[in-house]
């Protein structure tokens, strides 16, 4: 399309040069009408075609984001389990966006352009060798300038990036912490820092503008510069009879159209230049996380977990803080993983839940290791509460039911009542259909939290871990949480149970015990909880209120 473009794009040159050398002198108006109504209609054409092409443009842009937006959500969620994000962890989407927006620009319609100036350059010297000569160098000094474009815009480019996903990550950070600001009045510090990133920001992007616009204006007076002087060239070579008037006129408008789709490029480098590297962004996330498939689905696991001398490390790091982890249980099992502050306690369920890839051992479930199952078949057989509790903007039901489409109702109601949260939705104003904002706002943190606790266990999945699932519960919510526990035990499911207060225990029946990165003891209750806290008649506190716990 762009080679038919180009062709028809000589139409204002021939069009001129016959108007001066056959029109004029031979006094002809049929001509000039004939003339005008051809030029017309290939000027039309021309127009449908580039109209045409700006819109497939467009729906070439549109037609990758489709096909990719999915990968890259996709791996923007599983990213921040496999390495240390930069920034706010939203740099792949703005990529995506930056790669689909210059796709749809003008910016490739000159990058199509530009194979077909030899032609015009051809045509140029047919005309005659110095218009010719000139044409030439007028290309080459306009490519000069694309290349000192794309070595002065490629590194302000990168910075100004980098330092737009430190403004980011800044202020999303102020908007979630937004009251302890205010409570403690040091919004104006961090408003400080803030105008301090975006100041560097805005030079960075300043600088590279600058650039990009200081080269664009030299091409664009270049151009009118050597239009001209093609004309002054035309001139003498009429006036000593070596051509002719009509083609004095015709070279100036083809120089004029040889050296444009330069001058545009010039004018979309930086665009070109930070489409290009979020395209190697794109690229390397996608090999570094590339969707996983299984062809056979493995039956739901009923019987054991196995943990077999895992260690594990945080993304990103070479921090070792699990350390040859091996244990197992069999179904109706009740685990409470119990130690100290960063003995390792959450890390070692991350890796249980296939959250974070263990640097060695595995993890199975009824022999099969985590990776043989699809994560979203995983999913279902798992049930998870993080200490962070997180909900999604949406209706009470549908964070129960994991935004299950056309969740059964049953599955929900039961679920909330294994979780002891049913009669507490019910007195809300919309009930199940009470929508509770971004990241649960409406709710309060003890009913996020039982909220969560029944997501956990929408589907009765047969492993259920609770990392710290007391932390934010009232009487009342601890003793749904204990029943909770007994209900997973009692159908033949495994709870593991991460804990600081010893209530969360009453319902187990092993206890693990962490510090510094490694299993101490492990066995019954009731057995480890008289070892860990009366070591020859001294208390030794492993861990903090087991003394309770074992009274």
């Amino acid at each position: 399309m762009s080679g038919v473009v180009n062709v028809l794009a000589l139409t204002g040159s021939f069009f001129m040069l016959q108007v001066y050398d056959r029109v004029i002198p031979g006094r002809s108006v049929p001509t000039l009408v004939g003339l005008a109504v051809f030029a017309g209609t290939l000027f039309v054409f021309q127009g449908v075609l580039e109209l045409i092409r700006s819109r497939l443009l467009v729906r070439i842009g549109m037609a990758l984001d489709a096909r990719l937006s999915g990968q890259v959500y996709a791996a923007l969620m599983r990213l921040p389990l496999r390495t240390k994000l930069a920034g706010d962890g939203l740099q792949s989407l703005r990529d995506l966006d930056q790669v689909r927006s210059f796709m749809s620009s003008a910016g490739p319609t000159a990058l199509f352009d530009l194979p077909w100036m030899p032609l015009y350059l051809a045509i140029c010297f047919l005309f005659h060798f110095w218009i010719g000569v000139t044409a030439l160098a007028g290309v080459v000094i306009l490519f000069s300038l694309a290349l000192l474009a794309e070595i002065r815009t490629r590194e302000p480019a990168r910075k100004a990036n980098s330092q737009a996903a430190a403004r980011n990550t800044l202020a999303e950070a102020t908007r979630r912490n937004v009251e302890v600001l205010q409570a403690m009045g040091f919004g104006s510090r961090i408003a400080e820092r803030w105008s301090s990133v975006n100041a560097d920001y805005l030079n960075t992007n300043a600088t590279a503008s600058d650039l990009a616009g200081t080269l664009a204006t030299i091409a664009k007076i270049l151009r009118m510069m050597l239009q001209s002087g093609i004309l002054a060239i035309g001139a003498y070579l009429v006036i000593h009879q070596e051509a002719t008037g009509g083609i004095m006129i015709a070279s100036s408008i083809m120089m004029s159209r040889a050296l444009a789709p330069i001058e545009l490029a010039i004018a979309h480098w930086k665009g070109f230049v930070t489409a290009r590297q979020a395209w190697t962004r794109l690229t390397q996330l996608l090999v570094l996380l590339p969707e996983t498939a299984t062809s056979v689905s493995l039956p739901a696991p009923r019987s054991a977990l196995s943990v077999e001398s895992i260690s594990v490390t945080p993304p990103g790091e070479r921090r070792v803080v699990v350390q040859d982890a091996s244990f197992a249980l069999e179904k109706g099992v009740g685990l409470g993983i119990v130690g100290p502050s960063a003995s390792g306690k959450s890390s070692l369920v991350r890796a249980i839940a296939g959250i974070w890839l263990p640097i060695r051992g595995t993890v199975r479930l009824d022999g099969a290791t985590l990776d043989q199952w699809s994560p979203e078949e995983l999913g279902s057989h798992v049930g998870y509460l993080p200490q962070d509790v997180q909900l999604f903007d949406g209706t009470i039901a549908e964070n129960i039911a994991r935004f299950e489409p056309q969740a059964p109702s049953d599955k929900i109601l039961a679920a909330a009542r294994a979780a002891g949260v049913h009669d507490l939705v019910i007195h809300l104003p919309e009930g199940y259909e009470t929508r509770i904002g971004e990241a649960g706002s409406a709710l309060s943190a003890g009913q996020r939290q039982r909220v969560a606790l029944a997501r956990a266990l929408y589907g009765d999945p047969f492993l259920v871990i609770l990392d710290e699932p007391n932390s934010n519960l009232d009487a009342e919510g601890e003793a749904a949480l204990t029943v909770a526990i007994q209900g997973v035990r009692a159908r033949g499911g495994i709870a593991i149970v991460v804990a600081h207060r010893p209530s969360a225990l009453a319902s187990l029946d092993q206890v693990l015990v962490m510090a510094n990165g490694r299993i101490q003891a492990f066995g019954p209750k009731n057995e480890i909880l008289n070892k860990i806290t009366r070591p020859a008649g001294v208390p030794l506190k492993v861990v903090s209120g087991l003394e309770e716990s074992a009274s």
